[in-house]
């Protein structure tokens, strides 16, 4: 059955706890980053992709390839909520004979690719949409990228080629929070107009707040938002979402919080969860 929005909203609050949960236990972990984008996953797993434990070795399955590998709590907690492999397994995150390492990694079912050198999920996702075209099956194929990987020049060679082979099975998805290891992505190496730079490079693009669920919803039901042409979505995000005190804050890049920092982000998240708990048990009522 189909989460609602306000199911999906309660997802996402769950995910951040056990983003922050694992993070703290491993001792490491690209905290701000995966905060910022686990909305993007939330939609793309329990909403659009046709992709689950059952269908993974299908060759019609949708495909799913984090370029921004670096951020993969987010992405292993949404695989363990799926079904993937039992979530007790997030709890050996980074610990010694653990697949669970630092990037993704395809010893972890449910991971399509290996990455984290940043600049080549979306080459990735290319060159496998152009598979999809030349067998004639259908799937799409999905891949997030961060902003602050865009100044590599991997990214626009793969754009010319996406647009060449007409993918409009391909979505990628920019997360864009603004912010990167060292600064804004402004600062570091200036991106913008980047919504006019996609679509000079020949993609059909949409914007949106990449922390409302809803309007990943709408924007990703959508897809192809123009026939002939791959499609980007440019989610602007927050860094750190979720928890006052970490958002928009560059130190939180690849930072563990303190024992007080936890204790403070997890009451923040367990106030969001119950009131999502509230408005759920009140739209139930009224219907």
């Amino acid at each position: 059955m189909q989460l609602t929005i306000q199911e999906l909203e309660l997802k996402s609050v769950q995910y951040r706890k056990t983003i922050l949960s694992i993070i703290k236990k491993s001792g490491a972990g690209h905290t701000g980053g995966s905060m910022s984008c686990v909305d993007i996953l939330n939609v793309l797993y329990n909403r659009i992709m046709n992709v689950f434990p059952e269908n993974f070795t299908d060759p019609n399955r949708d495909r799913y390839i984090q370029s921004k590998g670096h951020s993969v709590e987010a992405l292993y907690t949404v695989l363990a909520d799926k079904g993937f492999f039992p979530a007790a397994e997030l709890e050996t995150l980074n610990q010694y004979k653990s697949h669970f390492v630092g990037h993704p990694t395809r010893a972890v079912n449910g991971v399509e690719q290996n990455t984290g050198a940043l600049g080549h999920g979306l080459a990735i996702a290319v060159g496998t949409a152009i598979a999809a075209k030349l067998d004639g099956r259908d799937y799409k194929v999905y891949t997030l990228l961060g902003d602050g990987e865009l100044a590599e020049g991997s990214n626009w060679e793969a754009s010319m080629a996406a647009a060449h082979y007409k993918l409009d099975n391909l979505v990628a998805i920019v997360d864009r929070n603004g912010l990167q290891i060292t600064g804004s992505t402004e600062e570091v190496s200036g991106l913008e107009p980047l919504a006019d730079k996609f679509k000079a490079f020949g993609y059909a693009v949409r914007t949106v707040n990449g922390n409302s669920v809803a309007e990943l919803t709408e924007a990703l039901d959508q897809v192809p938002f123009e026939a002939g042409k791959p499609n980007l979505l440019l989610a602007h995000t927050i860094k750190g979402r979720g928890v006052s005190f970490m958002e928009n804050a560059v130190k939180w890049h690849h930072r563990v919080p303190t024992n007080d920092e936890m204790v403070l982000a997890m009451a923040e998240l367990n106030q969001a969860e119950a009131e999502v708990h509230a408005q759920i048990d009140t739209q139930k009522e009224i219907g």
